[in-house]
Parts: structure tokens; C-alpha cells; sequence
């Protein structure tokens, strides 16, 4: 009977979880807020053959580790700083929806406000709206943009250049909010 996981210590580093996994192509090291070091082990190789790679890699993953402590602070500071109340969280996110849907026009399905661990918002092919609640921690002009973000995909369902004019008429600089959320991802880790 083969294993299915394994957790090593690795010196300098700390300790590592070994996963075995189907879907691997090759052995991967992922290092993740409030997760830890996690190593995805395709069916086809070894966990002795895995670790020797990730004691070859010792030195990206220590980096990576202490790079994962210091959002991990900041995730704590921030959350201290805006406490959520995921119920009120909730009421604030589907009246703002409502509003900026009414406001330009446009039409969804159902939403689902859920604390996501990797995207702020998305919009499925049905035009159902996935919303996170830790958008609530958030500057209100960053609410808004995630929203409309998720709306304009109701109707263009890529990110190509219509997608990005149809959201600056809406906001002015769609790219410079966008790039002003990704200071904020550290808030997906909580």
C-alpha cells in the first residue's frame, strides 16, 4: 500500500507536507500563507526522490517561507484593523451590487458572497457573481471596482481590450485599481 502523504523536517526550513497527487506532471514545491510548505508528489515518483528535491531547493523555499511569515503579520494587522462582520459583510456587498447593476444597467443571476482563498469576485458563464467577503475590509472605490469588475463579465466574458474600455468608462483607470487590489491580497489568506 503506498502513502498518500508524508511530512518531513527539513534543517533551516522546518517541517514540509508531502502530498501525493494525480494531477502532478512533476514534483512542485508550493509555499502558502497560514498553509505551509506543501509539495505535490506525482503518482510516478518517489517520496525519497521528492525529497532530495525539495532538500536541493533548501534555499528558494527558507526565502519563500519568511516572505510567507511577513504576509501572514501583515494579514493579522490588517484584520485587527478592520474586523468583519461577515453577516453585515454580506448585507453591504449584494445592496452595493444592487446599486452599481441598477446604476449601469446591468442584469445578473444569483450572487454568492464566500470567503475565497484566491480571487476576489468572479462571474460564471450563467452570470452568477461570486463575491469575497473580505471585500467588506476593503476601500470603497475598491469594492466597487471588483463589482463592476464581475458585471462587465456578464457581458464580456474575457479580459480582453472591450473588457478594459468598457470598465474605464465606468472608472477611469480599471488597470491602476487592479493593480492597487493586488496590495490587498493578503486579506484571501484569513
Amino acid at each position: 500500500m503506498r502513502l498518500n502523504s508524508k511530512t518531513v523536517e527539513i534543517d533551516n526550513v522546518g517541517v514540509i507536507k508531502m502530498e501525493r497527487s494525480r494531477r502532478a506532471k512533476r514534483i512542485s514545491v508550493s509555499v502558502r500563507p497560514f498553509q505551509g510548505v506543501r509539495v505535490a508528489v506525482p503518482t510516478g515518483a518517489s517520496f525519497a526522490g521528492a525529497e532530495r528535491f525539495v532538500r536541493s531547493k533548501a534555499g528558494w523555499i527558507k526565502k519563500h517561507v519568511a516572505k510567507m511569515s511577513r504576509v501572514e503579520r501583515a494579514a493579522i494587522v490588517l484584520a485587527e484593523k478592520h474586523p468583519l462582520d461577515h453577516q453585515d459583510a454580506r448585507r453591504r456587498l449584494v445592496v452595493r451590487l444592487n446599486q452599481l447593476a441598477l446604476k449601469y444597467g446591468f442584469q445578473y443571476n444569483r450572487v454568492f458572497i464566500r470567503n475565497q482563498k484566491t480571487r476576489w469576485g468572479s462571474c460564471s458563464s450563467k452570470n452568477n457573481i461570486n463575491l469575497n467577503v473580505n471585500l467588506a475590509r476593503l476601500p470603497d472605490e475598491l469594492i466597487d471596482y471588483t463589482i463592476l469588475h464581475e458585471l462587465v463579465h456578464t457581458r464580456i466574458k474575457n479580459h480582453g481590450q472591450r473588457f478594459w474600455t468598457k470598465l474605464d468608462r465606468m472608472l477611469g483607470d480599471a488597470r491602476k485599481l487592479d493593480r492597487t487590489l493586488n496590495d490587498y491580497t493578503v486579506l484571501l489568506f484569513l
